[in-house]
């Protein structure tokens, strides 16, 4: 998410810091083109011209205009801008003391609601300590209600259930669902209830009356609306209808690892002036996180977001017992790093959200990423030539000749010379990984981050690539001329 926007403001910025000196004229200009950049990125047309007015005024003032570098300044505006746009959020859950707190999650249908309420159990359960329970109250989509079921037993939250609604209409009535499972949830001593309700492909078929009832006689002590980030501008649009109907409380956005453009996130807020809380970055019950409007602008003006980096390193590294942490350590320490060790590391990348997120969060590294390369299909490739080798190949690459290469690249699809130059590549990982056992977490992101910026870690580096030819060989005394020119110049140095 927000790669498109992260260049577009990128290449704006860059203008404006290539002038010799900033007039009211190149400001203009150069703020011109980040309007255009947010309006591509499905930024609301209102939201866009605001947020530039307020930029380009704060820009021209004379304090601005006189310092040494005065576009750095400018972009320290429009962080500031995109900060005020997103947030403050106050991420507190209002949780009754005398009875069980409910939250209701309402949303259209696809939005993603049903996964939702599964992950937001886990985070109540995991970080807050309570007892969730969930509350199938989408009795129109008997598949919503199994769903349900089975992320409940994924997680071990219990799920309160009546049945889909009858063709007759004499089935279970949903408000009745509700208030049933409150009672419930009083009687088995469960101290949180979350309203799975029914969700429609448009906002027009919502059933807005059922929902509005359910708020007037069950009394959610929260109303999250849940939002499709894929859906930019329908997204913005839905969350005005459901806070006219339902006053939120907040917005959980979903699917923004994907290919959001980042239009809903920084106009959701300032249109509805209800705050994101929570955004789905996976598929995974985990992958809920707080929304930071902070670490969210960081990463549109293309800074990263270190932070969150590390957050997704420990939440990792906890799934992994003390043993195998100590073992992995030591492993490194002597340089015993092996092709199944590399592989793990695959894994573990995929647990943090994938190569593509975890690059667009590291500063300088979101834009190496080239416009229609994927990473994680490069590494897939990476992990077929691995998977190709016997056990004895990858615990020691060495013994890795031509005849094996060749077996290797039938079985992964990949060419001998592209093994073999994967093989030469491990090699320098390798005395990477034995020097970064030695640092701290934060030493090995900033050692990372200085080798994103220098060009040793993108995307397709791993990956073997087909030789550009110059279209011209150089002769024997082209080439003899060079070293003799290379030693006059090392001569000098000296």
């Amino acid at each position: 998410m927000f790669e498109g926007i992260q260049r577009g403001l990128s290449d704006a910025l860059k203008r404006l810091s290539g002038r010799g000196r900033l007039t009211e004229a190149n400001i203009r200009e150069g703020l011109q083109q980040v309007r255009t950049v947010l309006l591509d990125a499905d930024v609301n047309f209102t939201v866009a011209n605001d947020l530039i007015g307020r930029v380009t005024e704060k820009s021209l003032g004379q304090d601005v205009l006189r310092t040494i570098n005065p576009s750095e300044q400018i972009v320290q505006i429009i962080y500031t801008e995109l900060v005020q746009l997103m947030g403050p959020v106050d991420h507190r859950f209002h949780f009754a003391k005398d009875r069980p707190t409910v939250l209701m999650l309402c949303g259209l249908q696809g939005s993603g609601k049903t996964t939702t309420a599964g992950k937001l159990a886990l985070l109540l359960r995991e970080k807050l300590g309570r007892k969730p329970m969930l509350v199938a109250a989408d009795l129109q989509r008997p598949a919503a209600i199994e769903q349900l079921k089975v992320l409940g037993e994924q997680i071990g939250v219990p799920v309160y259930t009546e049945g889909p609604a009858a063709s007759d209409g004499k089935g279970p009535n949903p408000v009745d669902v509700c208030r049933n499972a409150l009672a419930h949830a009083k009687k088995t001593l469960l101290d949180t209830v979350i309203l799975d309700t029914a969700g429609r492909l448009h906002i027009a078929e919502m059933p807005m009356e059922e929902l509005k009832q359910i708020d007037r006689l069950v009394k959610p002590d929260d109303v999250f609306l849940v939002c499709d980030a894929m859906t930019g501008q329908d997204a913005v649009n839905s969350s005005k209808a459901f806070n006219d109907a339902l006053d939120l409380n907040g917005v959980i956005l979903t699917k923004l690892d994907g290919d959001a453009r980042g239009g809903a996130a920084l106009s959701i807020k300032e249109v509805t002036k209800v705050p994101i809380k929570f955004v789905g970055v996976g598929e995974k019950l985990q992958a809920l996180d707080e929304f930071v409007p902070e670490r969210m602008a960081q990463r549109i003006i293309g800074h990263g977001d270190i932070m969150g980096v590390i957050e997704k390193v420990q939440r990792v590294q906890a799934e992994l017992t003390q043993e195998e942490i100590e073992k992995q350590q030591k492993k490194l320490e002597k340089g015993d790093f092996s092709l199944d060790d590399f592989r793990k590391q695959f894994e573990m990348m995929a647990k943090m959200g994938g190569m593509r997120d975890l690059m667009s969060q590291m500063p300088g590294m979101g834009d190496m990423i080239p416009e229609g390369e994927d990473p994680e299909q490069a590494i897939k490739r990476i992990q077929g030539m691995i998977d190709s080798m016997t056990k004895e190949e990858r615990r020691n690459p060495d013994v890795i000749d031509l005849s094996r290469r060749r077996r290797i690249s039938a079985g992964s699809g990949s060419e001998p010379h592209e093994v073999k130059q994967f093989l030469n590549q491990f090699d320098q990982v390798r005395v990477l990984m034995r020097q970064m056992a030695q640092m701290s977490l934060w030493q090995r992101l900033k050692m990372m981050t200085g080798m994103g910026k220098a060009g040793m870690f993108q995307p397709g580096a791993m990956m073997p690539k087909t030789k550009i030819g110059t279209g011209h060989r150089k002769t024997a005394k082209e080439r003899a001329d060079e070293r003799k020119k290379k030693r006059k110049q090392d001569k000098k140095r000296r």
